[in-house]
């Protein structure tokens, strides 16, 4: 009898970062260890999932049950879903509500969880009792009317606009200009139909991974320092070199404590699972603002997450263990 447990890494999704997902995935089937797992690549678009299997080829995934039929009849369940869809529908709460109702473990936050920290706007309110700063923005929606000249007289030039619900930089912009405002909305609307505004924040950037297992001691990784080549960490600068990535960052130890606490305290305030990753804007004068909470981090080989697990003297290969073992104990399958 098998005893290796069948993981789904659910990969692709429908938004601008499904080659970014799949990137990830792929490095992931190399990460998970063979002994303990079978690794399946299940690719969403849309309606349409499809199990990429090594010896049969593209199968149908029945999202009736989360299963495929193979040729010899018999069927593949899954028991873990490792999510690695950015965006819609694997970082926004739509992916977990369908696993959550079948009962399938999945290494990402809950439901409710998950849809909180997509949405930018609302994840600052819940974050703000944190003690976090918080740069000033203001919602725009699609189809309401705004100023442009009173935007940038509260708050500010340059600003940032970016999507309400995306990542990866997409449709995000920096305005210097009054008159280039309209332009980077619409930009950013492409990506969702919300628009957060926002001052810009001078400083420093860095990032921190958190992940709590559950009855297991939590995980603070080292901070990183983001230098980017670019205006800001667009991106280029995430996935074509555009940058340098300092783990752990060169800062002074109280920083960097105060930096991992407080990333602590929002993953408990967002009330998150699986591994996330905090980013922030440090002042000149050494005061943390939050910029995002990643909940589906990427994992490329050269991704922030794996550079600050391999400071730390571990591999990829053991925290996944803990990840899947925690998303296994977190939910018990139904079925």
């Amino acid at each position: 009898m098998n005893s290796q447990l069948n993981i789904a890494i659910v990969a692709g999704g429908n938004s601008s970062e499904a080659e970014i997902s799949l990137r990830g995935a792929a490095q992931m089937a190399q990460w998970l260890d063979s002994q303990l797992y079978v690794a399946h690549t299940v690719l969403v678009s849309g309606t349409q999932w499809t199990l990429k299997h090594p010896q049969h080829g593209d199968l149908a995934v029945t999202r009736d049950d989360f299963s495929a039929l193979l040729p010899n009849g018999q069927r593949l369940r899954f028991d873990c879903a490792l999510v690695m869809i950015h965006g819609t529908p694997g970082e926004n709460g739509l992916l977990q509500g369908y696993l959550e109702l079948m009962g399938i473990p999945h290494t990402t936050c809950s439901t409710m969880s998950a849809a909180i920290t997509f949405n930018k706007f609302v994840c600052k309110e819940l974050v703000r009792s944190t003690g976090v700063g918080l740069a000033r923005g203001v919602l725009i929606r699609r189809g309401q009317t705004f100023d442009a000249q009173a935007l940038v007289a509260e708050l500010g030039l340059p600003l940032f606009v970016k999507p309400n619900a995306s990542g990866s930089s997409y449709g995000v912009s920096k305005v210097k200009a009054v008159a280039d405002l309209p332009a980077a909305i619409e930009a950013a609307l492409l990506e969702g139909d919300d628009v957060l505004v926002e001052e810009f924040i001078g400083g420093r950037e860095f990032s921190c991974g958190v992940f709590k297992p559950k009855g297991a001691p939590e995980v603070l990784m080292p901070v990183t320092e983001i230098i980017s080549h670019t205006e800001f960490f667009d991106y280029n600068a995430k996935y074509n070199h555009q940058s340098n990535e300092v783990t752990p960052a060169q800062i002074p130890v109280e920083l960097s404590d105060a930096l991992q606490q407080m990333a602590s305290r929002i993953y408990d305030r967002l009330q998150c699972s699986g591994i996330v990753r905090v980013d922030y804007i440090v002042t000149p004068e050494g005061n943390p603002y939050f910029l995002e909470i990643n909940t589906v981090p990427g994992m490329s080989a050269e991704s922030i997450i794996p550079q600050q697990v391999r400071a730390m003297g571990s591999t990829m290969r053991e925290v996944l263990n803990q990840v899947i073992a925690d998303a296994m104990q977190r939910q018990t399958p139904h079925r």
